[in-house]
Formats: structure tokens, sequence, C-alpha cells
């Protein structure tokens, strides 16, 4: 036969359903379905199959012992039953005696899901008063029908559920209150940081007066903006300003972190949970304390409540606190209890917190760079303060040479001082002829071979310039240095430019660098001065 290709509902959908009212096996029973397999064959078909052997089959199928559970629901008691490790009649009696020794905590969890439901309870009170025999029944029936004759069963499952796990519970909730309690009055009560948000909101104020107007106070989402704005060289940011303001202004505010408790453990602290929590813990008591009213010849339950009634009552009054203090500090920075649970409220100052502490670590390096490049500059003067480096000291050599060069080109190419119209051929050449005429002045130190500085020559007058013309100085300027072959002779000879052609810019009487010294006193050498030559008179 072919497959039909259906969407088939699990055991656990049909609950409620219609086909919870349906037989099929004995519609199987009533038809011939040979003419359906006649028509619905596959080409491949096999022997046909015997129908009173498929009767048979569905007579089989007809279970042979009594249900009282649903198969899905059995098949998982059966498992959890066989976790438990324990035969029917001690799980029972360990709940009648409130035993934790003999159940574990995450068993009764288990077993907790398999209380006797309304419609089961029917099946079983039925079950009973037909007086059929037990054999008839599976395990997981049998263990339904001793589990459902416990009094107050479920009463009992969850007092002994709450017996084993008050103890962990009060000590994971006891922290969480008291972080919530802890950190809500510190931050309450810390003045540094009231004046550390005093500070903020005068620069923000400051900042914002000419366009927003002054503001009374700000959101607390608003401090991780003191990061976000950065200075107009974009080196540091409002907070790192901030910082340095409080360092330098308000020295005693630096450590405000300090007064500040259990933020980190209070930011992970759901509030509505804890509470939720402790409210069922104080539950979990009053059932206790009725399941020990009703028999009070437990022990179990009597040692309980002695031991742990003053526990559970600390924890009433730890929640109570907590939360008082943790409105009353939201609503004192101005939040709302409502909307800024702690994971949202103790992060905001966690956040500022850690990011004034990265800004003063910020600080202290830039001083000491600072305070390193001031002695680094002042510790030796000039290029010596640090190592050259290979392009300066390139640079350096290549200076030092064009200096060395023009050095040696004004030693062996003197300046050269140039007459016009041959005025230093005739200075010389009357300089050989005027015979020589002592001075009658003191002989200054050191004397020129121009004439014009005899006063008793002829020709101590001032030599005039042609009109028109220059200078030697001048000419010698506006040529570019050149100098004449014959005006280099004479220089040859002489030794020094006469003082006649440099002294046109000079007063007369006034020394000069180029005089004509002999070797000896008395000789006179060819082309020399005759001042020179002759002696004093």
């Amino acid at each position: 036969m072919p497959v039909f290709n259906w969407v088939a509902l699990k055991p656990s959908q049909i609950d409620g359903t219609v086909f919870t009212e349906l037989n099929d096996e004995k519609v199987l029973q009533e038809l011939d379905m040979s003419d359906f397999e006649e028509q619905f064959k596959t080409k491949a078909q096999g022997p046909a199959l015997d129908i009173s052997a498929l009767k048979a089959k569905a007579t089989q199928k007809a279970p042979s012992k009594v249900t009282l559970m649903e198969s899905n629901r059995a098949k998982n008691l059966a498992i959890t039953l066989r976790k438990g490790g324990r035969s029917v009649q001690d799980i029972c009696t360990a709940i009648e005696t409130y035993d934790q020794q003999a159940l574990s905590l995450d068993f009764l969890e288990l077993l907790l899901r398999f209380l006797p439901t309304e419609y089961e309870r029917t099946l079983i009170g039925k079950f009973e008063r037909e007086q059929q025999p037990p054999e008839e029944l599976s395990d997981e029936d049998q263990f339904m029908v001793r589990f459902s004759k416990i009094p107050r069963l479920a009463e009992r499952m969850n007092v002994m559920i709450f017996l084993g796990s008050f103890g962990d519970t009060a000590q994971l909730l006891m922290p969480q209150l008291n972080a919530i309690i802890a950190a809500s009055m510190s931050l309450k009560s810390s003045s540094k940081l009231r004046h550390i948000l005093e500070i903020v909101l005068a620069f923000g104020n400051y900042m914002n007066s000419s366009k927003r107007g002054a503001a009374y106070g700000f959101r607390l989402q608003s401090l991780d903006a003191l990061l976000e704005m950065k200075s107009t060289d974009r080196k540091q940011t409002l907070l790192h300003y901030l910082v340095r303001v409080i360092m330098e202004k308000y020295p005693e505010l630096t450590g405000f972190h300090t007064e500040l408790h259990f933020l980190d453990k209070a930011g992970t602290v759901s509030l509505d949970g804890v509470l939720q929590d402790v409210r069922s813990l104080q539950q979990g008591m009053e059932l206790t304390r009725r399941e020990f009213m009703r028999q009070d010849d437990s022990p179990v339950l009597k040692d309980f409540l002695k031991v742990n009634s003053e526990v559970m009552e600390k924890l009433q009054a730890d929640s109570k606190t907590a939360k008082e203090a943790y409105e009353s500090a939201v609503e004192y920075f101005g939040e709302n209890p409502k909307t800024s649970p702690p994971t949202t409220f103790f992060p905001m100052f966690m956040r500022f917190i850690k990011a004034y502490k990265q800004a003063e670590q910020d600080i202290e390096l830039w001083k000491k760079q600072e305070a390193a490049a001031k002695e680094a500059e002042s510790s030796s003067p000039g290029s010596e303060q640090q190592p050259e480096l290979p392009v300066q000291k390139a640079r350096r050599q290549q200076m030092d040479m064009i200096a060395e060069l023009k050095k040696r080109q004004m030693v062996k190419e003197p300046l050269i001082y140039e007459g016009k119209d041959g005025a230093i051929e005739d200075i010389i050449s009357a300089l050989k002829t005027v015979p020589f005429t002592a001075r009658t002045g003191k002989r200054s130190s050191r004397l020129f071979c121009d004439v014009s500085f005899n006063e008793e020559s002829p020709l101590s007058a001032e030599q005039p310039v042609p009109a028109g013309g220059q200078g030697p100085r001048q000419r010698q300027e506006a040529g570019g240095g050149a100098e004449p072959a014959g005006d280099a002779g004479h220089r040859a000879v002489t030794g020094a430019v006469p003082a006649a052609a440099a002294g046109q810019d000079r007063p007369p009487g006034a020394g000069g660098t180029a005089g004509c010294h002999s070797p000896s006193p008395g000789t006179v050498l060819e082309g020399q001065c005759p001042l020179r030559a002759a002696p004093a008179a």
C-alpha cells in the first residue's frame, strides 16, 4: 500500500480533542479492506494481505492491563522513579515524615509535577470501587494509587521543597539585599559626590546658558556625555578638564569614589526578583507553620521553625530596608524608581568612576611627559641636547664645506680697489717724483702711502672726483670687482692698495689698514713708499 502523507499529532497534543473519543481499531474490524487494497495497491504489490490476520492483530492491540494515566505521562513518571532509586513505599513514607535525607531536593521537584490530577483520582476511585486486583495495573499506576493516598500531598511536597531550599535561598538573597542597602546609602550620603555633581552642573550651565538657559539639574545619563565632548585641539575631553580643575582647585574631592560601596554588586541585582523571592520564602514559612499546627508531633518541622524563624524575619526587614533605601536614592538623584532598576541606576555611577580614574591616569602621564621634555631641553644647550640625525649631520657638513670654500676664495682673491681713468697710476708716479718732507707733528703709529695724508705735500689737497664720475670704491662695486692688469701689477709691487684709492669715503688723517711696510729700516725697495723708507727727522 502507498504511504499517506499526513501530519500526525503527538500524544501530548490530543488531550481534550475529538481524537480521544475515536476508535480506529473498531472501524478496521467492521470494514472489508480487500477492495480498498485492490484499488490503491502499488505496482510492486506483494502477496495479498490476510485480513483475518489483520483483525487478529487489531484485537491483540487491546491493552491487557487497566491504564489510569496517559501513556506519555506514565513514561515520564517511570523515568523519574528510576532516578529516585527507591521503592514506592519508601518514597511515600519519606514524604509523610518529611524525611529530607531520604529524598533529594531535585527528585522532589521532579516528583511535584506528577501530583494526581482530578481525572486520575476519578479513575483510581473507580478502579478501587470495582475491587479489581492491583496486579492489573502497571508499576506507574500502582505508584500513583499509593501516591494519591498521602493526606495533603501537595502541601507536604511544597513544605519538603521549602525545607530543602530555604537555607541556600536565604544565603543567596542576604548579600544582594545588603549590597542594595550599602550602595544606595553611600550614594546618598557622599558629600564629595554631591560637590562633583555641583561642578558638572556649573560647567554645563556655563556652556548652555546662552543657548538653552540655565538648568537646575541633569539626568545621570548626562555623565556619559562628559566623555563625548572634546576640546578644540581634540587632545582631551571635558571630563579631563574637569578632573584637572578638581585636582588643582578641589584636591579634597579626588578620592570621592572611596565613599561609595558595593556599586558593582548592587548593579547586578534584580531588586524586583529579590523581593519576589523573599515573598515566596515568607509564603513557604507560613505554609510550614500551618502544617506544624495540624500535626505538632513532627520534630522536623518543629526544629526548622525554631532555627529559621529569626532568619526569615531578618530577610523581611532587610528587603523592606533595601526597597526604601533604593527608592530614596533614585529619587534623590532625580530618577524614577519604576523606570530605573538597579541594573541601570548603579552602572551609571560605575562608568563615571571608571572614566574619572582613567582621566586621572592620563593627566598624570601627560605631566610626566611634559616634565621629561623640559628636563631634556634644559640638560644640555643647543644641538647637544639630542643625538644629531643623519640628515642634520649631512646638512651641517655641507654648510661647513661651503663656508670653508668661501674662506679660501677670500684669501686667494682679496678685494680689489680700482681708480678711475688711471688714478692709481698717477698717485704712484707722484709718490715716486715728489721729494720727502718730514712731518712737523707727532708721527702716527701707522702711516699711509697716500700723499694726501702729508700736510706739507702739495698733493695734500683732496683730489677732486671728475664730474659725473665715480670714486674708486664706487667704481669697484659697480664693476663687480674686476681688476685691470696694470693695477694688479702695482699692487703686487707695493703689497697694498694706496690709501688715496681707498680713502674716498674716509676723512683725512684717519688711520688705515693698508700700509707699505719695508723689510728693514733705511731700505727702499722698488715701488716702495719713500715715507716709510726715509729715517725720521
